[in-house]
């Protein structure tokens, strides 16, 4: 990779940028979604564009590598195409989280955080993928694959080397490349929001129960109590 960008790449980034600072009363507050911005151009928070987001924010170097170095989104080598998370957490674990995870690394060939020699995908053994009503989850590229065996999980592996596009359960129709999806993390709406369900039976079910008992959340009394 090249040490600066290009001058017609660096003008987009900086364009972008100026539309994400404007967000925000303190451009300062800005650091993170255009972090993002820098992942969807290079496929990780490379050095020069650490060096570009503390030019435009009038930073240090220090300062911005400090944040990128902090959240586990941030990478900080390239990332695969297809960023492939495995929830590892309590209830995905014994649901069979813990087993999908030992497959498909030996499956795919590589460890947590690492990238297979084509560059197609990174595998990553996560916390929780906030999707514990249907455990075990698979995220791709953050979107949803619930109730996960071994064998889909190979599946969606088997696609994405194939070429094909890949379904999430919930949430747009195909998922898209990971600096795609870094593009929307940094703000940019890519026109998929309103595709797909973005809530499943399980995860409504109790909100269900309670319209259908007309319950509602209790009401404060005087004091507070």
């Amino acid at each position: 990779m090249n040490e600066h960008y290009t001058p017609e790449v660096e003008a987009q980034i900086r364009k972008d940028s100026a539309q994400i600072i404007a967000r925000y009363p303190d451009s300062r507050s800005a650091i993170m979604p255009m972090l993002h911005l820098i992942q969807s151009v290079d496929g990780f928070c490379s050095p020069r564009g650490i060096v570009l987001v503390a030019d435009i924010l009038g930073l240090t170097r220090a300062q911005v590598s400090a944040v990128a170095t902090f959240y586990s989104q941030y990478r900080r080598h390239p990332n695969g195409e297809y960023n492939v998370g495995v929830c590892t957490n309590a209830l995905c674990a014994v649901m069979g989280g813990d087993i999908i995870w030992d497959e498909l690394t030996e499956y795919v060939g590589v460890g947590h955080d690492e990238t297979t020699e084509d560059g197609k995908i990174t595998l990553e053994q996560l916390e929780c993928n906030a999707g514990c009503d249907y455990a075990p989850v698979v995220m791709v590229n953050w979107e949803f694959f619930d109730n996960q065996t071994p064998e889909s999980a190979k599946q969606i592996i088997d696609d994405i080397r194939a070429g094909k596009d890949i379904h999430p359960t919930r949430g747009p129709e195909k998922v898209h490349t990971f600096k795609e999806t870094e593009r929307v993390l940094a703000g940019f709406e890519d026109g998929h929001v309103d595709e797909g369900p973005a809530a499943g039976e399980a995860s409504l079910r109790g909100l269900k129960i309670a319209r259908e008992h007309n319950w509602t959340v209790p009401q404060a009394t005087e004091g507070g109590e």
